[in-house]
C-alpha cells in the first residue's frame, strides 16, 4: 500500500528546469513540502521520492494527516 500510493504520488510530480543554474526542480503540489532540486531529471526524481518517503514517515509517526492519492488513504495506517 505504502509503495502504491508513493508511485501514485510521483505521478502527479510536476518537473521544470531551474535556467539560473541548469537544474531541475520537482514538486508534488498536493502534498505541502514534498519538493526537490538536482542537477538531472532523474536525480531530482529520485530526491523527490526520497522527500516524499520521509515526508509520509514523519506524518504517520506524528499522526498528522495524509491526503488520499487515487483512493489510497494512509491516514489509517496505524504505526
Amino acid at each position: 500500500m505504502l509503495a502504491s500510493y508513493i508511485d501514485q504520488a510521483i505521478e502527479l510530480a510536476i518537473y521544470e528546469i531551474i535556467e539560473d543554474d541548469q537544474t531541475y526542480w520537482g514538486e508534488i503540489s498536493s502534498l505541502q513540502g514534498v519538493w526537490a532540486n538536482y542537477k538531472t531529471l532523474e536525480g531530482c526524481r529520485q530526491e523527490l521520492k526520497e522527500t516524499l518517503s520521509d515526508w509520509l514517515a514523519l506524518r504517520l509517526h506524528l499522526g498528522l494527516t495524509i491526503p488520499a492519492i487515487a483512493g489510497i488513504n494512509l491516514s489509517k495506517l496505524k504505526v
